[in-house]
């Protein structure tokens, strides 16, 4: 981690104008960005440049991503192969096998751990342990909505992937927005990967007390209703066994700890195999898992 001292060298090196740019381009969420400037780790006075440069709603346009399909690693702008970090099983995805990309915000892009300890690494270790040759992709950006989700739908459907697991409207809830305007987004996502005949795991979400009980209320049935609408498998709180814990969330409260992903896959991972099973017997072939991973 970067301490004050290196920070300020880096504050005198970088320009004001490309730290904005590193800023936007990240997407962190405000509340991380404060914590950032109030361990000294980033500059105070770049938050006047922040309310000048990164206050407005990106347009569709600048949420776009580029014509490439995502690539196996850390969302659209890092592009982390989670295949290939050091430690890992020698039992490597390759270009043929069937995908599953993870899309979502911060939570699933990993957030202040390392590549290989967000949850889709963690996921892609799990499956290959178990024999499941499946490539999983990060397709999480910091800050994301579920108007910039929706927004990527196109863009996640280029690397024709055979699940998707949806993670997303955290920031909506933590931000107020409409919950109608939400429900929406999630609603028309789902549509849009179910008519290019793609299986969704639906990762719900839940809200801090103080956003009062009628607001959480009706954000978090949100989830179940367009699971029940679609007949999705349903992760009911993705955060589950790790929300609220000092020890398996980082210091900003909110973004999970390597330990924390690992929990997180732990819990998941039986919806996950439910899904890849259930697909294996609909196409009629068991070539999507190996008899015996320790023989590979």
């Amino acid at each position: 981690m970067l301490d004050a001292d290196h920070a300020d060298s880096t504050n005198r090196r970088v320009p004001s104008s490309i730290k904005v740019t590193l800023y936007c381009s990240l997407r962190l969420d405000l509340r991380t960005f404060l914590y950032l400037i109030d361990r000294q780790l980033v500059p105070g006075s770049l938050l006047i440049l922040l309310l000048i440069g990164c206050n407005q709603e990106p347009s569709p346009t600048a949420e776009t991503p580029s014509a490439s399909p995502p690539r196996d690693g850390i969302g659209q702008r890092l592009g982390t192969d989670v295949t290939a970090q050091p430690g890992r099983s020698s039992i490597q995805p390759s270009a043929e096998q069937p995908r599953i990309v993870a899309f979502g915000n911060s939570l699933t892009a990993g957030l202040g751990v390392g590549s290989d300890e967000a949850y889709p690494a963690q996921l892609q270790h799990r499956l290959e342990m178990q024999g499941y040759r499946y490539r999983v992709i990060n397709a999480g950006v910091s800050g994301e909505t579920t108007a910039g989700g929706l927004r990527r739908v196109s863009w996640v459907l280029q690397s024709r992937p055979e699940l998707v697991i949806l993670e997303l409207g955290g920031n909506d809830g933590l931000r107020g927005l409409s919950i109608e305007e939400s429900k929406s987004n999630l609603d028309q996502i789902i549509r849009r990967l179910q008519e290019a005949q793609v299986n969704v795991v639906l990762a719900g979400m839940k809200l801090p007390p103080n956003y009062g009980a009628d607001y959480r209320a009706q954000f978090e049935i949100i989830y179940r209703e367009l699971a029940n609408r679609y007949q999705l498998p349903l992760i009911p709180f993705f955060l589950d066994g790790v929300a609220g814990s000092p020890v398996l969330n980082q210091a900003d409260g909110i973004h999970p700890t390597a330990e924390g992903y690992r929990i997180i896959v732990d819990r998941i991972f039986p919806v996950i195999t439910a899904v890849l099973e259930k697909q294996d017997r609909r196409v009629g072939t068991k070539a999507l898992r190996k008899t015996d991973p320790r023989a590979q």
